[in-house]
């Protein structure tokens, strides 16, 4: 029986392995900002032993899909597009949150609504595409992120 256990786990293990061994994307949700425009947010972990660059990202659930960070520009706070991509540190992380650098969706198929799930693909050049899907959640709460994106992504509802 021992035998039997340690194949098992000498077969499996090369699998698991290989499951962490790039890049895994966590607690991604979206949410609307109204009708029109909605964003995503997630936890990226790079498992590599090399940088990765998130340089692009789509769905079908919106005509336009920009990765958009906060800056403040002359003293205000401004949502705009993010230039060069989002690079992720070997075997580390970042947030994709509220506030900071976000999925930014605009020109919306249909208006996201809670109990619904969107897919978005994210391309890290040569890291190679992660398609994730991901619940609506416009109920979540801002204590996870520094401010309310709905009211920022208002700015973009036109565009």
């Amino acid at each position: 029986m021992k035998t039997v256990v340690f194949a098992a786990a000498a077969v499996l293990l090369p699998f698991a392995a290989f499951a962490h061994d790039g890049m895994a994307i966590k607690e991604a949700y979206a949410r609307g900002a109204n009708p029109k425009s909605g964003a995503a947010f997630m936890l990226l972990e790079n498992h590599r032993k090399v940088d990765c660059t998130l340089q692009d990202v789509a769905s079908d659930a919106a005509d336009r899909v920009e990765l958009h960070t906060n800056k403040e520009v002359d003293g205000i706070m401004k949502m705009q597009p993010v230039e060069g991509g989002i690079t992720i540190p070997a075997e580390g992380e970042h947030l994709l949150q509220r506030g900071g650098d976000h999925v930014m969706m605009m020109g919306l198929k249909a208006p996201l609504e809670d109990g619904q799930s969107i897919t978005v693909t994210l391309d890290f050049g040569d890291c190679g595409t992660e398609e994730v899907e991901m619940p609506v959640d416009n109920q979540r709460s801002a204590d996870h992120a520094a401010h309310d994106e709905a009211d920022a992504a208002d700015e973009h509802a036109d565009h």
